[in-house]
């Protein structure tokens, strides 16, 4: 392990350490947002909202750097954004003794999926020109919110990609950390952000005992382990592997199943594999060299160490920001990501129509059933390209 430090410190990038930086305050802004909602709903206190915070926080962190140093792989760790959903129409019905009883019967099931190996069999029947085709889909929505928040905010969007253009032109490696600093100076300058609500207090975490019902292993358990493994799990070893990244799922499902268990006693939700956030770590942005990105994981991580230990503060820290700024930052971030996997997508001539149908079906970000868009998108796909397949 000390030579595996050492290595790190010889590997280190201002880039990659952007790119992980970039991943976290996207994280923070958006799905981070649900989880405040679903504690708002539930009628907890400051106090069991922080220690979520620090919870969810501390087990990305623990999970991303763990994975990223073994693996030499940027792997991108985060809470389960879809099953964050699922707590919002539950609360108040269900104790928060049961949430915790659920998470941990779902993380023990992520760990004897991993165990199985059934998860990499899966990955392997989609052909990459689907998972590229799949994963620009995912992106996809983030790529058009970049237009859609220049209506609200044009002065501020249009001032980033104006940004964006200038400094790809003559620095196109730190280009997006350059368009970061515009947009805050920005967003100062036109009064959108108050940097004096800044403060700083730190997260305790509050200790929950479990409980196990029925009525929580069948409305939260079951829909929770189908939501993140589709629609986390899925497309994050999917963008792993189409940015050229071997990688086993085992190791991961089962890291960050362990670390679930013990996050869920302080009210975390299941830690699961990041998708959206982790493009920003996987490409070349993040380091030109790709045995060097893994560092982009580990200060992935070593951000969400201080998103936990001021865990009391992070409400302020990452609403201060205006929506319009984040939304354009991930969406100009992203290009690359979409651009790149919509290339591979269309690449094989015999395969772009069921790479096609991937990408309209996860982009249009249907759901049945509870299954996401990103299953669905596997699904038709699948039949499209085994139905055409000479």
């Amino acid at each position: 392990m000390i030579k595996r430090l050492h290595n790190l410190l010889l590997d280190w990038s201002f880039s990659a350490t952007v790119a992980g930086f970039l991943a976290v305050i996207i994280s923070y802004s958006g799905p981070l947002v649900i989880y405040f909602q679903a504690a708002n709903v539930a009628g907890v206190s400051y106090e069991l909202t922080t220690s979520w915070v620090w919870a969810v926080s501390i087990g990305s962190a623990i999970a991303g750097i763990l994975l990223s140093i073994l693996y030499k792989v940027p792997i991108i760790t985060a809470w389960s954004a879809p099953g964050t959903v699922l707590l919002v129409s539950l609360f108040p019905d269900i104790s928060l003794g049961e949430v915790v009883g659920a998470y941990i019967l779902t993380a023990i099931v992520m760990i004897g999926v991993g165990w199985s190996g059934y998860f990499d069999k899966l990955l392997r029947l989609i052909p990459q020109s689907l998972a590229a085709g799949i994963m620009a889909g995912v992106l996809f929505q983030f790529g058009l919110r970049l237009f859609q928040v220049s209506e609200i905010a044009p002065v501020l969007v249009f001032s980033m990609m104006v940004i964006f253009l200038i400094t790809k032109r003559l620095s196109p490696r730190y280009s997006i950390i350059w368009v970061m600093l515009g947009g805050l100076v920005m967003s100062l300058s036109l009064g959108q952000t108050d940097i004096g609500a800044l403060s700083f207090k730190l997260g305790t975490p509050s200790f929950i005992w479990p409980e196990f019902s029925l009525f929580s292993f069948f409305n939260l358990a079951i829909p929770l382990i189908i939501v993140t493994l589709s629609g986390q799990f899925l497309p994050g070893m999917m963008m792993i592997r189409v940015s050229g990244f071997s990688m086993s799922a085992k190791p991961v499902l089962i890291i960050t199943g362990i670390v679930s268990i013990f996050v869920a006693f302080f009210g975390g939700i299941t830690i699961a594999l990041a998708s959206i956030t982790a493009a920003l770590c996987l490409g070349k942005e993040a380091h030109t060299d790709p045995e060097k990105r893994y560092v982009a994981g580990v200060f992935n991580g070593i951000f969400y160490l201080l998103g936990a230990i001021f865990a009391g503060s992070i409400v302020t820290v990452f609403t201060i920001f205006p929506q319009e700024m984040i939304a354009a930052l991930a969406g100009l971030a992203l290009l690359g990501a979409i651009g790149g996997n919509l290339s591979l997508a269309m690449k094989n001539e015999e395969e772009k129509e069921a790479a096609l149908i991937a990408f309209l079906v996860t982009g249009s970000g249907v759901s049945f059933w509870g299954i996401s868009s990103v299953l669905w998108g596997s699904l038709f796909g699948l039949i499209t390209y085994w139905t055409l397949r000479k």
